[in-house]
């Protein structure tokens, strides 16, 4: 039997990248997804894309009472992933202070906000979505390594807290989303390439991977606390 037929999932972030893929997944597998986000045309543009009835709703994480709102005319859901940030990066020394701060209450106090106002069904599942560099840190961007690292803290401790509610992250690699669209078609080429050339995986990462990954841990009534790596083994290499 489909442990996803009907259940309701809500994928804020879902307009695009890793979010989208990840809304494509649940659907293609009997769920009733809405994807949240903040750009209503990019919502619309999705849902046509990814079709079975997708649903979409306008919400921006940074708002406190918004995301309150939201979620007091909801119903309960089953399974909701977070995958929405904004995340400016940089050196420590150069990143404007306040660009730090908007990066922070992106990722991490967007994703508390929703974890702290979401209406989750016992035995649903929150699933974070952070990134490799909590576990492998780089030089030019020391703080998205400690965001990821501390939305990967914040779900271990909300396994806890909100149990019987599972809570766990996926955390990406380099994956090719339209995140990287602002390069030069060369330059996106190359870097591409010389990643694929590092990792063991021999190639760069596809949203679907991440959705896997994502799906895997909504669907497995036994996962809870955990932190799954979908880098190609960039953290070993």
């Amino acid at each position: 039997m489909n442990s996803l037929q009907s259940k309701r999932v809500l994928i804020v972030g879902g307009s695009s990248g890793i979010g989208a893929a990840a809304a494509q997944a649940f659907a293609a597998l009997g769920a009733q997804v809405t994807i949240a986000s903040r750009n209503a045309q990019k919502l619309s543009a999705a849902a046509q894309e990814i079709g079975h009835g997708v649903l979409t709703a306008e919400l921006d994480t940074t708002d406190a009472a918004a995301v309150d709102a939201f979620f007091a005319a909801q119903q309960a859901f089953d399974h909701v992933v977070i995958s929405a940030a904004q995340t400016p990066s940089g050196p420590v020394r150069q990143l404007p202070l306040e660009d730090a701060q908007k990066a922070m209450d992106s990722k991490f106090w967007g994703a508390y906000r929703v974890a702290r106002a979401a209406k989750i069904a016992d035995g649903g599942s929150l699933t974070f979505v952070s990134g490799f560099l909590s576990v492998r840190p780089s030089k030019t961007s020391v703080l998205q390594g400690a965001i990821n690292a501390a939305l990967e803290a914040l779900a271990r401790g909300l396994a806890l807290e909100l149990s019987p509610v599972r809570v766990n992250t996926v955390s990406p690699g380099l994956i090719a989303t339209p995140l990287w669209s602002k390069l030069s078609d060369e330059a996106r080429d190359s870097m591409f390439e010389g990643a694929a050339n590092r990792l063991p995986a021999r190639r760069v990462g596809q949203p679907e991977d991440v959705a896997n990954a994502i799906v895997y841990l909504a669907t497995t009534p036994y996962a809870t606390g955990s932190t799954v790596l979908v880098d190609g083994g960039g953290a070993i290499a």
